[in-house]
């Protein structure tokens, strides 16, 4: 226990390393990298390349530290040869990001030589992660009442005022996003952000809006996050 927690390269200050710990450092940046995405896969839609690429990370990070070992001008090149990757890559979520700096930090400790402290950095970091992402933290008590709306309406028809008694009966907020034209400018197309109330009929307000519009197409869907936002 006294030494688990000590770097394998404090003991001697050379340019070489060992294969038996290049061997072990690697091993156990594979092991983290793979537990990490098994807590961001975990009860989640993520794809393959995605988790595949999460769980090399680690290693990749850890090889590189290792192979700088010091050097100054070596660091800078290679902290600028990952600065090009995000203009190779998409965008991605707040809990993709926060994934992948996890993995570089994990990378970067086994590569410093402190596997104790790379194993017990992973274990507090993805236990908090897996906890806070299957709770309630975080979230809004009525974002399942929150929709996307879209009415198709005729151009003969005021849309300003023409929804307003049911909006008042069927939500607690509602807000028009955009309105534009289509079917040679025969049509309107009306996209609004509405907040139900609770105990409302989702049915009952469809139909009192198909009343309103003529029987023409409506779409409520739930209101996602956009991806590319933190």
């Amino acid at each position: 226990m006294q030494t688990l927690f000590e770097g394998i390269f404090d003991k001697s200050v050379t340019s070489s390393i060992e294969i038996l710990d290049f061997l072990l450092c690697v091993g156990v940046s594979l092991l983290i990298g793979l537990f990490l995405s098994l807590v961001h896969g975990f009860r989640s839609a993520e794809s393959k390349s995605f988790l595949v690429t999460l769980a090399l990370l680690p290693a990749i990070v850890c090889v590189v530290i290792m192979m700088v070992n010091g050097n100054v001008g070596a660091g800078v090149a290679v902290a600028g040869a990952f600065s090009l990757v995000r203009f190779r890559s998409a965008p991605g979520t707040a809990k993709e990001i926060s994934s992948i700096f996890l993995s570089m930090g994990a990378g970067l400790i086994t590569g410093m030589g402190y596997l104790g402290y790379a194993v017990l950095f992973t274990l507090i970091l993805g236990c908090a992660m897996l906890l806070l992402n299957n709770s309630c933290f975080g979230s809004s008590k009525n974002h399942a009442l929150q929709k996307t709306l879209h009415i198709t309406i005729p151009e003969d028809l005021n849309y300003t005022e023409v929804f307003d008694d049911l909006f008042e009966r069927f939500t607690s907020r509602h807000e028009i996003l955009s309105v534009k034209t289509t079917n040679m400018g025969s049509l309107y197309k009306l996209h609004y952000d509405v907040t139900l109330k609770a105990n409302v009929s989702e049915k009952e307000f469809i139909d009192e809006l198909r009343c309103r519009n003529g029987n023409l197409e409506i779409n409520m869907a739930k209101q996602g996050v956009n991806g590319y936002e933190l």
